[in-house]
């Protein structure tokens, strides 16, 4: 694979270990496919990036993806609980997060490599409001596609940092990039207000507090 990692830095050498542990799936070396993503990620408001480039021989090595036929947007959502804190308002998040974990287990463990996608702020609100029953899965499948934010690849074991080798890193310039970088989480959201919120409780429709009640599990074909 040829993988990006947004930075303000240029890294050569990336430490298996470092990082925060609080992350959407947890410790690790998060990269994209996407050369444009990764200078949007490496530019804040006040500094400029680097897009490092690498090469990834994932011979051998597991790979955990999360949007594969085999899982669902709720699998995706239980990993981000065991690794994110949400902001969960009433009683019906508090008892979905408990039900998510117990019924949408994903054994992150047994991977070197877990792809998925990125929960940046925008897109981690539309997961809260999920889990607070504010909008059903439909909905929340839908809104993880706006502004095509697209997949993260991201490298967890030993075994997968000594597969990854550096080939070069180029600038990114915050004046373009930062810039969309708030555009594409700016169009997301009022896509999301404007249209993805409206309330709709069709037959078709499952809310969080319908999956509780009516025990859904993962083989539901309401959930593919």
């Amino acid at each position: 694979m040829k993988i990006f990692h947004g930075s303000e830095n240029r890294i050569e050498k990336p430490e298996y270990g470092k990082g925060k542990p609080y992350n959407d799936y947890g410790l690790g070396f998060y990269c994209t496919e996407d050369i444009e993503m990764a200078k949007e990620w490496s530019c804040g408001e006040d500094h400029d990036g680097f897009a490092n480039e690498y090469t990834l021989d994932i011979t051998g090595l597991k790979v955990l993806n999360l949007n594969a036929p085999e899982y669902t947007i709720l699998h995706w959502l239980a990993v981000l609980l065991k690794n994110r804190t949400f902001r969960l308002t009433n009683p019906i998040a508090k008892d979905a997060k408990e039900y998510l974990l117990e019924h949408f287990p994903v054994n992150t463990e047994d991977y070197d490599i877990i792809i998925g996608y990125r929960a940046d702020d925008s897109y981690f609100s539309f997961a809260e409001d999920f889990l607070n029953n504010a909008i059903s899965v439909r909905k929340l499948e839908k809104a993880m596609r706006l502004g095509n934010l697209g997949e993260q690849v991201v490298l967890v074991s030993r075994a997968a940092f000594d597969a990854l080798k550096f080939v070069s890193a180029e600038e990114a310039d915050r004046s373009m990039y930062y810039v969309l970088k708030m555009k594409r989480d700016k169009a997301a959201r009022a896509e999301y207000l404007g249209s993805d919120r409206k309330p709709s409780y069709g037959l078709d429709e499952l809310y969080m507090l319908d999956i509780m009640r009516q025990g859904v599990k993962a083989d539901d074909p309401r959930l593919r």
